[in-house]
């Protein structure tokens, strides 16, 4: 496995998390529209299928917001309008590191190239990185939901090595899926970390490393690589 000369990170759930309150926001959405809350929002989450088309998000939320009214027994609800109300509710920016990445972009930025890349576009995703001061601490950031290709396609990996003036295959990318991070970086050539919310099985892939928490990636490049797991 040839050594890792720069690291690129994955935002959401591998950086950071969402300090906002879920239970508000979901309630933020009914009050919007004045209508009877139904469910609960981890029904309504459990009703997404996969993630947002950053170009699409309250199409995406209203999908969930029809399963979820299906599932129970709701007819004609105004899911765009409740989408709506969700998205208007979010602030961006109320973001905050997930335990242990200062640590993984401090290990990083002494082994080489540092950057981020996220599906978002930066209209969604800026107010986050500015919150956490990250393009002081990455070399870039790349921001595929504003290239013609997102995670999973090879090219925003692509771009990204390009950008950095790295080789892909000693380039680690950390992320937090498996189907969007693992298998993107491997279609581009990259090495790959899958470092999950929740502990769970691989389901098939094969990413070079297993991280339960960002500030394994210290231990990974002070031992300059690993074993597959």
């Amino acid at each position: 496995m040839p050594e890792i000369r720069a690291v690129v990170f994955d935002l959401d759930g591998t950086l950071c998390e969402s300090t906002q309150d879920e239970e508000t926001l979901f309630s933020a959405a009914f009050e919007a529209v004045d209508y009877e809350p139904f469910g609960a929002v981890g029904d309504l989450w459990a009703a997404l299928d996969g993630p947002p088309d950053p170009s699409g998000e309250q199409h995406y939320l209203a999908a969930g917001f029809r399963r979820l009214a299906a599932q129970h027994g709701h007819k004609r609800v105004p899911a765009d309008d409740l989408a709506a109300g969700l998205l208007d509710a979010v602030d961006r920016g109320a973001v905050a590191f997930r335990e242990g990445a200062e640590t993984a972009l401090d290990a990083a930025r002494e082994a080489g190239p540092v950057a981020v890349l996220t599906n978002g576009p930066a209209s969604r995703q800026r107010p986050k990185i500015e919150t956490l001061a990250l393009a002081a601490r990455v070399g870039t950031v790349c921001y595929a939901g504003d290239l013609p290709r997102r995670k999973p396609h090879p090219e925003p990996f692509e771009t990204v090595c390009e950008t950095l003036g790295v080789d892909p295959e000693r380039t680690l990318y950390v992320g937090d899926s498996l189907g969007y991070d693992v298998a993107g970086a491997h279609g581009a050539g990259l090495q790959a970390a899958w470092c999950p919310r929740t502990p769970g099985d691989t389901d098939g892939y094969r990413p070079e490393f297993v991280f339960d928490r960002p500030d394994e990636l210290a231990g990974v490049l002070d031992a300059g690589g690993g074993e597959r797991p």
